[in-house]
């Protein structure tokens, strides 16, 4: 149960924590919260899945902590699409890389702030990816002028695209928007801050009035860019499973990215629509595998504080008690 409530700091979605976890005799269950799923804005679950893989890369490595073996089994369960794991125990065979990532559990923050001009090194490049890899995902660097400024202009053009469709706006607004001591949603000093000083380089989200967003700087247009590094999660494939390795591989690049000292911020909306990761692959990245998931990675700016942890849901709220608990029993198409 320490293990589980360590697996919910991990990242979701407009902080959304899309899970569900059943605990029995020699194994605990990952289950998909349908009643989180954004329609709108993720119409076909690639963040919910992204976001649940996540929380099940960090349950491994507070289990590994623990010195608890363990064997994950994925989508075992065909008549159950909202099954997403179960974590059988075992043997303790300690794997290093996960030890190595436990104490980033605790210091992780989605920072949407300015990064420091001082340049990632290659080395730290190739550590994210080793991390990724790891997981069976291909971490790939949006390097060169050309490419970099291709992928800006798509996440530029994104959260206008996203505007119009039916919804979105009253999703954003729904979980930026939470009530005084929620526990879950986007905080709104985040917002604010993010508004106060955003990154030139990276646009976020539509402001949370659901009016249409300003467009961005494009680096090399003005003089404040930051040296921080864009890099894509991609898969082989493009289904429930490979998205779900998908969310591990950014837990593993996340936790890794906090322990060389890095501070990161993962963007979803260009990669929201059904189209957009056929045009990133395409038309961006140009690449065979399936981009998922843009992280920005960079050092922190001289002077920036450490960031407040965004809050969480409890363990008691997520977990299912009884074998009946139908919450995560998959609702019917278009619902």
């Amino acid at each position: 149960m320490e293990a589980i409530e360590e697996a919910l700091r991990a990242p979701s979605v407009y902080n959304t924590q899309p899970w569900r976890w059943r605990i029995r005799p020699g194994a605990v269950e990952l289950h998909a919260d349908w009643d989180r799923h954004l329609v709108a804005t993720d119409p076909d679950r690639r963040d919910l899945l992204l976001s649940c893989g996540a929380a099940l890369h960090h349950l491994q490595v507070a289990l590994a902590a623990r010195s608890i073996g363990f064997n994950v089994v994925r989508l075992a369960d065909p008549e159950n699409r909202g099954h997403l794991a179960t974590i059988d125990f075992g043997p303790f065979e300690p794997d290093m890389a996960d030890l190595a990532l436990y104490s980033g559990i605790a210091r992780r923050r989605t920072d949407r702030r300015r990064m420091s001009r001082r340049p990632v090194p290659t080395d730290h490049l190739r550590i994210l990816a080793d991390n990724s890899s790891r997981c069976g995902a291909v971490l790939v660097p949006v390097t060169g002028e050309t490419m970099r400024r291709r992928m800006l202009a798509a996440l530029d053009e994104a959260p206008h695209e996203e505007h119009d469709h039916v919804g979105y706006a009253s999703e954003w607004r729904q979980w930026t928007h939470r009530y005084s001591g929620s526990h879950d949603g986007i905080p709104a000093a985040n917002i604010a801050h993010s508004a106060r000083a955003p990154s030139a380089s990276f646009p976020l989200h539509p402001c949370a009035s659901g009016s249409p967003p300003q467009r961005s700087i494009v680096p090399g247009s003005g003089s404040g860019d930051d040296a921080a590094e864009l890099v894509v999660v991609a898969t082989r494939g493009d289904d429930a499973l490979d998205r779900l390795q998908a969310g591990e591989a950014t837990s593993a690049v996340l936790l890794a990215a906090t322990q060389l000292g890095l501070v990161t911020t993962p963007f979803s909306q260009a990669f929201e629509l059904h189209s957009s990761p056929q045009r990133l692959r395409r038309d961006v990245l140009r690449i065979p595998e399936y981009p998922q998931l843009l992280i920005r990675v960079g050092w922190p700016a001289s002077g920036a504080t450490e960031l407040p942890a965004t809050p969480r849901r409890s363990l008691c709220s997520v977990l299912c008690v009884d074998p009946m608990d139908t919450s995560a029993v998959e609702p019917e198409a278009g619902i």
